[in-house]
């Protein structure tokens, strides 16, 4: 091994293949370098919530990958690159307790996701599931299953969820790309808070079982390069999903575009939720303004999100008061108090309420697509505030209001169309602030090419120097 550790922990696809070709660094070592890695990080970070790193079957997929270069027959870019997938993925024999011990009892699967599925035929090396919160409906790392997980930059700040530990691994190191689900801002949010990058594709891009309307498969990691490459060979139409999209043309990375001819909507009232902090206005609006400058129109949106959230709110508590109330005496007892108050309230809504809040989820859709469809690129807030406590189930630290911080994501979940988040600066006490780049239904390309071109004009103030390592105890 020829190349440091930090510098490993900072490789992008492109390196370690370049690495594996040449010879310098073989699959084998690098997942030997993971598995250290993750003994000294994870007693502090809980990122993990199953790691696969010294099951005997990944160090042979490490051992035939580093032979495969040997040999110069590489499957592709992803042959021998660590990465993650989340707790929610399916594997055959594994129990998928969506980071709950009220699922612990559940059947194992016997079938497996089809992204786990897409990702073995590249010859990755999947390093383990990353950990959610209960029942995957909270934006932070707070679990009955396992320990929670904290942020990559402060043990005592929240990482985001529900792709919790996604957005820890990604800042953290662990792997160049980092597996994660996005129902109303699963991915963007653990993206945003921890300085990291991420991106929700169309939906139905990368197939998810089981499907559901909104939710989408993302990526989360440190550079967008390397999600373009994921993303090539992930996007395919699945059986197991009735929504996923046939496979488009290759070449997410490749989009060349005229800022001139660009148009800009900002986006930094939703109408709805948590206002925006002062802080979070400002840097969202400095990155609006360097657009501006480079040449591209930026026009203001008006607020088109409404009563939406409080809405679907409704319905997924009604939903989720299903699932609760099958669930034996058991699991009930064991499930989070703040989750347990949430689902129970559905109880009290009506079948037409019930219905009401699934009809709003098409009707968001529709407001959100009109609001949007005279420009090409949308920015806002990720978030309407910057990380809060590592123990607070969510950002209101309130079941009545549980969903007040979702109003910039959730509608390009309703829309369908593609959103990512890349670091836009820090808050006075050091905490990142993420803006949210979206695009038009089917255009991850021009999201991509947006997000890599707002990280080569932004400002220092806005550029992450040195990731984080809190887990390492400083220098006597």
């Amino acid at each position: 091994m020829t190349a440091s550790l930090s510098d490993i922990d900072d490789f992008s696809i492109e390196d370690f293949t370049k690495a594996y070709g040449e010879g310098t660094l073989s699959p084998v070592e690098v997942l030997a370098h993971k598995s250290a890695l993750m003994d000294q990080a994870e007693p502090v970070l809980h990122a993990m919530a199953k790691r696969y790193d010294r099951q005997e079957s990944t160090i042979e997929a490490a051992k035939a990958s580093e032979e495969r270069w040997r040999r110069g027959e590489a499957l592709g870019a992803l042959d021998g690159v660590p990465l993650t997938i989340k707790e929610n993925v399916n594997v055959v024999g594994e129990v998928t307790t969506w980071g709950s011990k009220s699922f612990a009892d559940s059947e194992p699967a016997t079938l497996n996701s089809p992204v786990y599925d897409l990702l073995n035929a590249t010859g990755c090396i999947t390093l383990g599931k990353t950990a959610m919160p209960e029942w995957g409906m909270l934006s932070s790392g707070v679990s009955t299953d396992h320990p929670t997980t904290c942020n990559a930059w402060n043990a005592d700040w929240n990482p985001g969820g529900s792709s919790a530990g996604a957005g820890t691994a990604s800042a953290a190191g662990y792997s160049p790309v980092n597996f994660g689900s996005d129902i109303g801002g699963s991915v963007r949010l653990p993206a945003s808070w921890n300085g990291a990058v991420g991106l929700k594709p169309t939906f139905g891009r990368i197939p998810v079982d089981p499907p559901y309307y909104g939710r989408s498969i993302g990526i989360m990691g440190r550079r967008f390069d390397d999600i373009g490459t994921t993303l090539n060979l992930t996007s395919q139409p699945d059986w197991r999903d009735p929504y996923s999209l046939p496979t488009a043309a290759q070449g997410w990375l490749d989009t060349q575009r005229q800022l001139k001819d660009i148009r800009i909507g900002l986006l930094l009232d939703a109408g709805a939720g948590a206002p925006v902090t002062p802080e979070v206005r400002q840097a969202v609006s400095n990155a609006a303004a360097l657009f501006e400058q480079a040449g591209a129109h930026v026009e203001i949106l008006e607020p088109f999100v409404g009563d939406s959230i409080d809405l679907i709110d409704m319905f997924w508590r009604a939903v989720h008061y299903k699932d609760y109330v099958s669930l034996p005496e058991s699991g009930k007892a064991v499930m989070l108090p703040f989750i347990s108050e949430w689902c129970l309230a559905g109880s009290a809504i009506t079948s037409a309420e019930a219905v009401r809040g699934s009809d709003e989820q098409l009707a968001l859709a529709k407001r959100t697509l009109t609001a949007t469809k005279d420009v090409d690129f949308i920015l806002s807030p990720v978030s309407p505030d910057v990380t809060y406590p590592v123990d607070w189930p969510m950002p209101s630290n309130d079941v009545e209001h549980a969903m007040s911080h979702i109003a910039f994501c959730l509608p390009y979940n309703m829309s369908g169309q593609p959103a990512a988040s890349v670091n836009c600066g820090f808050s006075s006490d050091g905490k990142p602030i993420g803006l949210q780049i979206a695009g038009q239904r089917f255009d991850e390309a021009g999201v991509i090419w947006m997000s890599k071109l707002y990280e080569d004009i932004k400002p220092a103030e806005a550029v992450v120097t040195s990731w984080p390592r809190i887990w390492e105890k400083p220098s006597a």
